[in-house]
């Protein structure tokens, strides 16, 4: 095994560490970008039934604004 023989396999791996890095980063990505769009979601649902069919908050007696479910 001469020295070009070392560094080549020292090359190949150097490629694949950053090739398996780079799948682990667009893996962790993705899944960051499906809980964003999935906590989006929940806020979105949330303000939607904070409000009346005719798009105002509900106000209880005290004046304070809430949700129907909790009224």
């Amino acid at each position: 095994m001469n020295v070009d023989d070392v560094i080549a396999e020292k090359i190949a791996a150097a490629a694949a560490r950053a090739e398996a890095n780079k799948r682990r980063r667009a893996a962790l990505n993705a899944a960051r970008q499906r809980g964003l769009a999935a906590r989006h979601a929940a806020k979105l649902r949330n303000q939607a039934s904070a409000r009346t069919t005719d798009g105002s908050p509900v106000t209880t007696d005290d004046g304070s604004t809430t949700t129907k479910e909790n009224q």
